[in-house]
């Protein structure tokens, strides 16, 4: 199968970035595969070595279009966008909640249930990791650090109550992702991080802080914890109780449950969390699947039986409770 992708940022990502790894992932197990995978993205990509064409991506979309190679059998987007030059089979994979009134193209991918559902419709795949570039050790789990991976200034993300759970339990707040301006000796903060940098501090850290206040797609900073042998903490909302459960970390409705369970010296296995992401996160898994859409709509199908738009009554911005 010929498969085209494009994407504005290089490939591979050399420090920040989540989504920008897993389609360069994605790429890298379709080439291993035998799959011919083309990718129109920014100069100064380095793909080729992994067996994926490359093309410099020209300066407008309908231009890209017309450069789309003829006997292509399959095109990959990660963004909302109908083709106006070239009738060829599309899939769209969203990684972000859509506006109100955002109608998408029936051959969307979602990243979780969850996810589909708040945009009235049921075709997801969740996201994935290589677990070869996530170190783990089996170790004995103590909880004394904790750990912020997200963009600090998006208010949803929710710094504010972490900062509050590490200075009221006493354990030591890493923050990646951005910096907190508080001076405590319960924080450290190291800024916008990626790659090794990101790596070094997966493996310093106990459990990861997830309380979002939003509607979470997915939360790829969840299974690069659990990778690691961490649990995860987060809120009900989004996809987070749908990868959130069991031996592998919990929701609380509100910081003070948090806080409480932070305080109680709960017990988690390691080896156990790194099955978990080993079984269900797998870069190979999530190729699979794509391969099983792909298959779908060059046999006519669409994967939602309606066309997807953003269900709830409320912007997917505004702040929920906790």
């Amino acid at each position: 199968m010929k498969i085209v992708f494009q994407h504005s940022g290089i490939l591979p990502v050399v420090k920040y970035g989540g989504i920008e790894r897993i389609l360069f992932w994605h790429m890298k197990e379709l080439a291993r595969r035998g799959h011919k995978v083309v990718l129109f993205g920014a100069e100064g990509s380095q793909v080729e070595s992994y067996g994926i064409e490359f093309f410099k991506m020209p300066a407008t979309l309908e231009e890209f279009e017309e450069q789309i190679p003829k006997d292509a059998d399959i095109l990959h987007l990660t963004y909302n966008h109908a083709l106006k030059k070239r009738k060829i089979p599309t899939l769209i994979n969203i990684q972000g909640n859509g506006q109100i009134g955002e109608m998408f193209s029936q051959n969307t991918v979602f990243v979780s249930k969850k996810h589909a559902q708040n945009h009235n419709s049921e075709c997801f795949i969740h996201n994935a990791v290589d677990l070869e570039e996530y170190q783990f050790t089996d170790s004995a789990f103590k909880l004394e650090n904790l750990l912020f991976l997200a963009k600090a200034s998006w208010s949803v993300k929710n710094l504010k109550d972490c900062l509050w759970l590490a200075k009221r339990s006493k354990k030591l707040l890493h923050i990646a992702g951005g910096r907190s301006w508080f001076p405590s000796r319960y924080v450290r903060s190291y800024g916008m991080v990626g790659g090794d940098e990101k790596l070094e501090i997966l493996q310093k850290i106990d459990a990861l802080l997830f309380p979002v206040r939003w509607h979470e797609p997915f939360g790829i900073a969840i299974i690069e914890a659990m990778a690691c042998g961490s649990p995860v903490f987060g809120t009900p909302y989004g996809s987070l109780p749908e990868l959130i459960h069991g031996p592998y970390g919990r929701t609380f409705q509100n910081k003070d449950e948090l806080l409480d369970h932070l305080n109680s010296s709960p017990e988690y296995n390691r080896r156990e969390i790194r099955n978990y992401v080993e079984e269900n996160f797998s870069i190979a898994r999530l190729t699979d699947q794509y391969l099983e859409s792909y298959e779908k709509i060059l046999g006519g199908e669409v994967l939602n039986a309606q066309v997807p738009t953003w269900s709830l009554e409320k912007p997917p911005l505004e702040l929920l409770d906790f």
